[in-house]
């Protein structure tokens, strides 16, 4: 699967990764499309991971799009420390990335607007319709909407984007592992794994 010749590698090892991280937008059992996203958690309260969907990734860029509750704790900590990271593994591929990122989070404008239009018609955009905030505790009873018209109600859906500051990837194999730094800027450097 990995070619051992290290040069080859390194032409293709940031094609490659980009590569992966567009499939993942597009195929929901990509290992790749739910990775874990930590941010600084607000109050003191440390680091806070979760789970979050990757719905664009743009290698010219070098930029990765994520959805969510404008409401949502993530967002709040985010604007606080835009610095924060992506962990991605792939099974298949016996691939680790760690991706640094600084953000930015979006609530209005053409690019929520663009993402609305296209989650909408989705399973999805009901959460994005609550009226509880993300978090809150729940009545026995599911809140309903009063109006099948989304177009009536306001949605609070956000984007937050993050522009890669650096990659680490690590690659498993029977025997030999590889590591390597890549940057924005074509800087790769290679690692102990």
């Amino acid at each position: 699967m990995l070619n051992n010749n290290l040069d080859i590698l390194t032409e293709d090892l940031a094609p490659r990764l980009w590569k992966e991280l567009a499939r993942a937008t597009q195929d929901r059992h990509h290992d790749w499309r739910t990775p874990v996203l930590a941010t600084q958690g607000l109050a003191g309260i440390g680091p806070q991971a979760r789970t979050v969907v990757l719905r664009q990734a743009e290698a010219a860029t070098w930029t990765l799009r994520v959805y969510t509750d404008a409401r949502s704790p993530k967002c709040s900590e985010l604007i606080a420390e835009p610095l924060a990271q992506f962990s991605f593994w792939s099974k298949r591929l016996n691939w680790q990335l760690r991706a640094a990122v600084s953000s930015s989070v979006y609530t209005e404008g053409d690019l929520v607007n663009a993402a609305w239009d296209h989650m909408r018609q989705s399973r999805s955009a009901a959460d994005y319709l609550s009226a509880l905030p993300p978090g809150s505790i729940q009545s026995s009873q599911l809140p309903t909407q009063e109006s099948s018209n989304d177009s009536l109600i306001r949605h609070h859906l956000a984007v937050l984007e993050f522009k890669v500051l650096a990659m680490d990837w690590l690659a498993l194999g029977q025997g030999n592992h590889h590591r390597a730094k890549l940057t924005p800027a074509g800087l790769i450097e290679w690692l102990v794994p």
